[in-house]
């Protein structure tokens, strides 16, 4: 029997591939666009930067050194230069497509960077494989522009999976459901009407602002921003302002929230500072045919009738006032119980006739209240 020649012999300690075959090897050189790994074989084992992975121009030698170990998919025994053609990106989406069944299976929740933001939603890659996750599932609330979460690091789950279509879905919206559940329940465990928090503005209405107080929102209604006249919330507050408000109801879980304190509401002392015969100085703040408001503080409106302007005869309170204008009156009526307050410039200048400007804001009896309510 003839001996083996040392060729002969080398060919036969090497292990034979095939195509579809996973291979394990070394890697012995990485360039830009190429790796090549030892895989015990009579030839060495490419990997291009295509095969890799599904980043397009990465640079390979920023992700693979030499001495790493890496398993790889054969893909083509011979490409015709006696070099072996592998992919790891093929290899490495098998994997993640089982681990993605797995998790569906399970409801496991995942964690992925978004590496695409289309026009229906984002993309993210599990283990090259990747998950769709449709613009309504990608938060429980409506997002205009999803470009922010690009890049960003989303939990999911996989809500469809379907490998014969290449239709893996995921949701992140059910996720975030969840746990803003859990934190409403834990906050309303904790808070009760009268508490004084603190919250984030998140957003800002017409009608008025959506406090968050950690993970559940509250409503500052317009009506509850201040003792004073809020015209419009949005100048008001802005999305990210911090503000302090106390807990004024909560029904199910609805919380209503308020900012008017009751120590600073501005008809306490009131009695004292607009007693009948105190001359007060405040600005008009809106007027009608009938008379004019005086502001006297925020949340502190006076009539002052067209009959008390002058001691002339005015028409109408339009024809000597603006809004804004500072008048100083003289208090001839004050009704705590109804927060009602009637002034007169003309007491000032002829006090006897003061009496009678009492009587004439008895028959303007107006309700400052049902006034601000009908112009809103």
């Amino acid at each position: 029997m003839s001996e083996m020649s040392f060729e002969q012999m080398l060919e036969a300690s090497l292990k034979t591939i095939r195509n579809g075959e996973v291979v394990e090897g070394t890697v012995i050189g990485v360039k830009p666009e190429e790796i090549v790994l030892n895989i015990g074989y009579k030839s060495d084992g490419i990997i291009t930067r295509s095969e890799y992975t599904n980043e397009p121009n990465v640079d390979l030698t920023t992700l693979v050194k030499e001495g790493d170990v890496l398993e790889a998919k054969v893909i083509k025994v011979n490409d015709g230069e006696g070099q072996v053609i592998l992919s790891h990106k093929r290899l490495a989406a098998e994997k993640g497509s089982k681990r993605l069944q797995e998790a569906f299976e399970n409801q496991e929740v995942l964690t992925a960077k978004v590496s695409q933001v289309l026009d229906g939603g984002v993309c993210v890659n599990v283990d090259e494989t990747r998950v769709f996750i449709p613009a309504s599932l990608v938060s429980d609330t409506f997002e205009k522009d999803l470009s922010k979460f690009k890049n960003q690091e989303i939990e999911f789950v996989i809500t469809e999976f379907d490998p014969r279509k290449r239709r893996v879905i995921g949701n992140r919206k059910t996720l975030l459901v969840s746990k803003k559940a859990e934190a409403q329940k834990e906050l309303l465990s904790k808070i009760g009407e009268g508490d004084v928090v603190e919250g984030t503005v998140k957003n800002v209405t017409d009608f008025g602002a959506f406090v968050d107080l950690g993970g559940v929102d509250g409503l500052l209604h317009i009506s509850e921003m201040s003792w004073g006249r809020v015209e419009n919330p949005k100048k008001v507050f802005h999305v990210g302002d911090t503000v302090k408000v106390f807990i004024k109801s909560i029904s199910e879980n609805k919380i209503a929230l308020s900012m008017k304190f009751p120590e600073e509401n501005p008809w306490n002392g009131a009695t004292e500072k607009y007693a009948v015969g105190n001359v007060v100085t405040g600005k008009v703040a809106r007027m009608t045919d009938f008379g004019a408001f005086v502001e006297l503080a925020p949340g502190v409106d006076a009539l002052l009738h067209v009959s008390q302007i002058s001691k002339d005869h005015i028409e109408k309170p339009a024809d000597v006032l603006k809004v804004g204008d500072t008048v100083e009156a003289k208090v001839v009526d004050f009704n705590e119980e109804e927060k009602k307050i009637s002034l007169s410039i003309k007491a000032l200048t002829a006090p006897e006739e003061a009496e009678e400007a009492s009587d004439d804001a008895d028959v303007a009896d107006v309700n400052i209240e049902e006034v601000a309510a009908t112009e809103e």
